[in-house]
C-alpha cells in the first residue's frame, strides 16, 4: 500500500525561488508539487511555514564530541552514534558525512589512538539494523602529520560508504595555524601543557611532518580514488597550495583561510566550504578570513556546521538574507553539498527527489525547526 504524505499551504523553498504550494511524498519520494494556498483533503496545513530540502552535512566534529564529552572520557561508541544521529535529526540534517580521523600519533605529551575502522564498522552495522534515523556516510579526515595514516587508510575500501577524504596538515606555522601564538593558545588551553611540554609537542609535529608528509599526501590521494570518494583539501592559505590541491584532483576546499585561497579555488573549479559558526559569529575563531567576506565576494559555495549542528540552518538563512535570495542561501546546505559528492537524488524539492524535507518557521529571523522527515518518514 502506498504511503502518502501531503504538505499544503507551505512556503516551498525550491532551487531558485520560494513559492507557496502543496508537496506530495509517496513511498519516500516527492511525487507532485502544486502551487497556491489551497489545502486538499487529507493534507497537513503548514499554515505558511517553510518546507525546505533536508540539510546535507559534509563536515562535522559532532560525532567526536559525543565520543569524548570530557577530556580523557571515552563514551561507548554506539551510545555516542545514537546521540549524534538524534541531535542531527533535531537540527534538520537528513544526510551526514560523519567526520572520523585517520592517522594516529603517540608522543610524550599527547596520544591519538586508532579508532576509525572500529567506528565505521559500528556505524555501518547500526545503519543496516535500522537504528539510525538519518542517512549516514563516512568522511575520513586524513591527518598528514601522523605516524600511521597510510596503514589506516589501507583498512578501508569501496564498500565502506566513504564519500569524502580530506587531507589535513596541522603542522604549526602554516595553514590554519600560521600564527604560532594562536596555535600555542589553542594547544595549551586544550591539553593543559606547560611551555616546555608545548615546545616538545611542536618539535614532534615538525619531525613527523618531515618524515611522513609527502608519503602521506600520496597515500591519501590514492585512497580517495580507490574508495570512489571526493577528495577535499583543508585550510588552504595560498594560491600555490590551491594549485597543488587542484593537481591532486581536489573537488572541495574546507575552510580556506584567506580570500586569496578562495579566489584561487573558484578559478580552479574547487567548491569552497566554510563553517556556519564563522557566519554566525561574524568571524573565524582562529583569526582567519571571515565567511561573510567570502559570501560578499561570491566565493562561498557550501556551509558545514563544523562544531555546532544547530548552526547550519541559522547560517544558511543569514546568507539568504545577505544575498536577498533565500533559495540561494538554503542551497549552500542542501543542493550544493549534495551535488558536490555525487548525491543527485536529494538536496532539492522536485519531483523524483528523495522525500527528505524539513519544516520551520522564523522568529525575528531565527529558524524554529518544527519537523524533519527522511524518505517521507518523520524523524523529528
Amino acid at each position: 500500500m502506498t504511503q502518502e504524505t501531503i504538505f499544503a499551504n507551505a512556503r516551498l523553498i525550491l532551487r531558485d525561488r520560494v513559492e507557496t504550494g502543496t508537496l506530495r511524498i509517496a513511498d519516500g519520494v516527492i511525487t507532485d508539487i502544486d502551487f497556491g494556498t489551497a489545502v486538499p483533503k487529507g493534507a497537513q496545513d503548514m499554515q505558511g511555514d517553510y518546507i525546505a530540502p533536508g540539510l546535507v552535512e559534509l563536515h562535522t566534529d559532532n560525532l567526536e564530541r559525543h565520543m569524548s564529552p570530557r577530556p580523557k572520557v571515552d563514551w561507548p561508541h554506539r551510545a555516542a552514534i545514537l546521540a549524534h544521529d538524534r541531535e542531527l535529526a533535531g537540527t534538520g540534517i537528513t544526510t551526514v558525512f560523519d567526520a572520523i580521523r585517520v592517522g594516529s600519533m603517540i608522543s610524550a605529551e599527547h596520544q591519538y589512538q586508532r579508532y576509525a575502522r572500529g567506528m565505521v564498522d559500528t556505524i555501518l552495522a547500526m545503519r543496516a539494523a535500522g537504528a539510525l534515523r538519518i542517512s549516514h556516510h563516512i568522511h575520513l579526515r586524513a591527518e598528514i602529520c601522523s605516524e600511521t595514516l597510510a596503514e589506516e587508510l589501507a583498512e578501508f575500501g569501496p564498500e565502506d560508504r566513504v564519500g569524502i577524504v580530506s587531507m589535513m596538515d596541522h603542522t604549526p606555522g602554516q595553514r590554519q595555524f600560521r600564527d604560532l601564538s594562536k596555535f600555542e593558545a589553542y594547544v595549551r588551553g586544550k591539553h593543559s601543557f606547560d611551555a616546555a611540554a608545548f615546545q616538545r609537542h611542536v618539535d614532534t609535529l615538525y619531525d613527523v611532518q618531515k618524515q611522513y608528509g609527502k608519503t602521506h599526501e600520496a597515500a591519501t590521494v590514492a585512497a580517495a580514488a580507490r574508495y570512489g570518494a571526493a577528495l577535499a583539501s583543508h585550510d588552504d592559505t595560498t594560491a600555490e597550495q590551491v594549485e597543488t590541491s587542484h593537481r591532486y584532483g581536489v573537488r572541495l576546499a574546507e575552510f580556506p583561510t584567506t580570500i586569496e585561497a578562495a579566489h584561487s579555488c573558484h578559478a580552479n573549479g574547487i567548491a569552497t566550504i566554510m563553517g556556519a559558526p564563522n557566519v554566525i559569529r561574524g568571524g573565524s575563531h582562529s583569526g582567519n578570513v571571515a565567511a561573510l567576506d567570502l559570501a560578499k565576494a561570491d566565493r562561498l559555495d557550501i556551509l558545514s556546521s563544523d562544531y555546532v549542528p544547530a548552526g547550519l540552518l541559522i547560517a544558511a538563512l543569514q546568507l539568504g538574507d545577505l544575498w536577498g535570495d533565500l533559495a540561494r542561501g538554503l542551497a549552500t546546505v542542501t543542493h550544493a553539498p549534495a551535488q558536490s559528492v555525487g548525491l543527485t537524488d536529494r538536496g532539492t524539492i522536485e519531483v523524483g527527489a528523495r522525500g527528505d524535507v524539513i519544516r520551520f518557521a522564523r522568529l525575528d529571523g531565527l529558524p524554529i525547526l518544527r519537523e524533519t522527515w527522511v524518505e517521507g518518514q518523520r524523524v523529528f
